[in-house]
């Protein structure tokens, strides 16, 4: 009995019982109710097992006492134990009192069934809401897989039609180059077909000087044959070749009207082109019209010059050689006429600009040059040249600062004071045909012309220019 007594002892086994007493007690929350369940049969293993060694230690020390030693304890206590059922160790308890705690026992089963059927209920829904759950996170997934897609689309598509737009722009730039080019093309043939009118009405005037000198020519052959009348014919034919019309007299009227035509188109477009350009080196318009204004004027004086000049070599060329109906002065001028493209407006340019660079009514920047409007004084040249044939022949007039205003010969500047009576620098030339105005010109009047005149001609140096109509342009 006392070997095992100590094994009892030595095992622990009440030790043990009461840790899993008390981890039990920890869990019983947290773990589920077969698990309860479980732990507490395992308890009630342990606790058999320890009966059972004690009831095996109850047994061998009823035997060393003999058949009588102990009897007394056994009656009292054991035999009652037994009779109970194990009902309750204390004698203290009643019948109602384990019943209730029966029922107790009871109610708490099924809390905690119902409480484990609940659980599970939840646990369902809560998966079933997982489940619900993955389902719309797959849809979302699948929608972003779909957007992501079509902006995949969208952008390879606005890349193609951005390149299709680019090319569409360049293929409208090429058109438009082509319109551009064509055009051109069309103006040079609107220009070859004005030229083309301007030769048919010279032929046209050519051929009627042509027929009228053929008429004359016969005439004179009928009364050539004629023997009576040849002394008073030879006589007579002095007045007859004087009246004879030359091809300059014939077209006359016509290249009035184109050349006065021309001169307007100068003020229209040459000149603004003229005065564009000197804007980007000067801010004075004031000063840009005046240049414009000398070099006009500049370029009637030079091409009246130079037409002098080339009538009287003409003259010299053909005082040798000339006969027929026409005096030698119409013969001349017939001859300039017809060849006016033998001009040296290139050299009239040159003289122009050299009298410019020394004008001290005018100033220009030292980095550029006057070539800067030598389309518009060549134009100008040219003009005035083919003026000098006319009969009676065109000039401007004259004009200088602070002269009177006049309504006959010029019309005010926008920028005017249209009250005040002097001129206080001139914008563009009036065309004169002897004492008559063909052309008004335009003047820009202001009060206190006179002193701003004097004041600019006192303070205005001579520029020292270099004289070279060649000069490089330097470009700013």
């Amino acid at each position: 009995m006392a070997d095992t007594l100590r094994r009892l002892t030595n095992t622990s086994s009440f030790s043990v019982l009461q840790d899993k007493l008390e981890s039990w007690h920890q869990d019983y929350h947290v773990i589920s109710c077969d698990q309860n369940l479980n732990r507490c049969c395992e308890l009630i293993e342990l606790t058999s097992k320890i009966q059972g060694q004690l009831f095996t230690i109850l047994n061998l020390t009823a035997a060393e006492g003999g058949h009588y030693g102990g009897v007394d304890t056994l009656k009292t206590r054991l035999l009652p134990w037994l009779g109970t059922c194990f009902s309750m160790a204390r004698p203290s308890v009643t019948n109602d009192t384990s019943l209730q705690l029966i029922q107790d026992s009871v109610e708490k089963d099924r809390r905690i069934r119902e409480l484990s059927f609940s659980h599970e209920n939840d646990m369902q829904k809560m998966e079933t809401q997982l489940c619900s759950t993955r389902l719309q996170l797959d849809s979302v997934r699948s929608e972003l897989a779909d957007a992501q897609k079509e902006l995949d689309d969208t952008k390879s598509k606005s890349a193609t039609t951005l390149l299709a737009t680019e090319d569409e722009i360049i293929q409208l730039k090429a058109d438009l180059r082509s319109a551009h080019e064509q055009l051109d093309i069309y103006k040079r043939k609107l220009d070859s077909l004005d030229d083309y009118e301007r030769q048919i009405r010279l032929l046209r005037d050519e051929v009627s000087y042509l027929s009228s000198e053929k008429a004359m020519l016969q005439e004179r052959l009928v009364r050539s044959r004629s023997p009576s009348p040849l002394p008073r014919l030879s006589r007579s034919s002095s007045p007859i070749r004087s009246e004879s019309p030359t091809r300059a007299q014939l077209t006359n009227s016509s290249r009035h009207a184109r050349l006065v035509s021309r001169l307007s188109d100068l003020y229209a477009v040459e000149r603004l082109e003229a005065q564009t350009l000197l804007r980007r080196y000067i801010s004075d318009l004031e000063m840009v019209q005046k240049i414009i204004f000398i070099a006009v004027v500049e370029s009637f004086r030079t091409a009246k010059l130079a037409y002098r000049q080339f009538k009287l070599r003409v003259r010299k060329t053909l005082s040798s050689s000339h006969f027929g109906p026409e005096s030698l002065e119409d013969a001349a001028v017939d001859y300039i006429v017809r060849n006016l493209d033998l001009y040296d407006v290139q050299a009239s340019v040159n003289d122009v600009i050299n009298t410019m660079n020394v004008n001290p009514r005018i100033s220009f920047p030292p980095e550029v040059d006057f070539v800067l409007i030598s389309t518009l004084i060549r134009e100008t040249c040219r003009v005035a040249f083919a003026m000098q044939t006319l009969d009676p022949p065109l000039d401007l007039a004259f004009a200088s600062d602070g002269e009177l205003y006049s309504d006959l010969r010029y019309r005010r500047s926008y920028d005017s004071e249209f009250s005040a009576p002097l001129v206080m620098y001139h914008v563009w030339p009036a065309l004169m045909e002897g004492d008559a105005v063909i052309v008004k010109g335009e003047a820009v009047t202001r009060r206190g012309a006179m002193w701003s005149r004097s004041r600019s001609r006192s303070a205005s140096p001579v520029r020292s220019r270099s004289l070279s109509p060649t000069r490089s342009l330097v470009s700013v």
